[in-house]
């Protein structure tokens, strides 16, 4: 099964709710020092397939695939795909909620969130020479249609990335604790 087409234009912005947000904002403020736990249960379905169990929401489907060959129809982002769409999204809400606190109106937003990949040494097969593993570099253009200079949604965007979590996990060192889970009981 083929990726949909990328549709040209830029994807109509539904406004936040202010009040919505604020009640956000606030619940931060009350306790600075409250850390959430974020988690998810990824669970392998068989031929490189796995679901993905987030809070009570349907399981997101992420398949490991290669962009083109035998494994590239399939019908779920691959892992490295799925970092990307998390940036993606977290920079939109980012974006959307740090402008509606600056007063500016957002008519429309889309971000193309793109990285190259050497798929010879993803799996510490194939080609060993020495290579980076995973993303070099990430690009993120940003378009939007909204109530405010170019100057001024620059700046609503350098603003986003320096306070986005996700474009901070990746952009800052990480501790990464992984592990064999203890045994199950007999």
């Amino acid at each position: 099964m083929a990726s949909p087409p990328v549709k040209p234009g830029l994807g109509a912005a539904a406004p936040i709710d202010k009040r919505e947000l604020q009640t956000v904002i606030d619940q931060g403020k009350a306790d600075p020092t409250a850390v959430r736990t974020l988690r998810c249960r990824t669970v392998a379905q068989g031929r490189l397939s796995q679901l993905n169990y987030i809070r009570d929401l349907p399981p997101q489907p992420v398949t490991e695939h290669a962009p083109e060959g035998p494994l590239g129809e399939a019908g779920a982002p691959n892992a490295s795909e799925a970092l990307l769409a998390a940036l993606g999204s977290c920079l939109s809400i980012g974006i959307h909620a740090n402008a509606l606190a600056q007063g500016i109106r957002i008519r429309s937003l889309e971000l193309d969130v793109e990285a190259d990949i050497h798929m010879t040494s993803v799996w510490g097969d194939g080609d060993r020479q020495p290579r980076t593993i995973g993303f070099e570099s990430i690009r993120v253009s940003v378009r939007m249609d909204a109530d405010a200079s170019r100057k001024a949604l620059a700046a609503l965007v350098r603003h986003t990335v320096l306070w986005s979590p996700a474009a901070n996990t990746l952009h800052n060192p990480v501790h990464l604790d992984i592990a064999l889970a203890p045994a199950a009981a007999a």
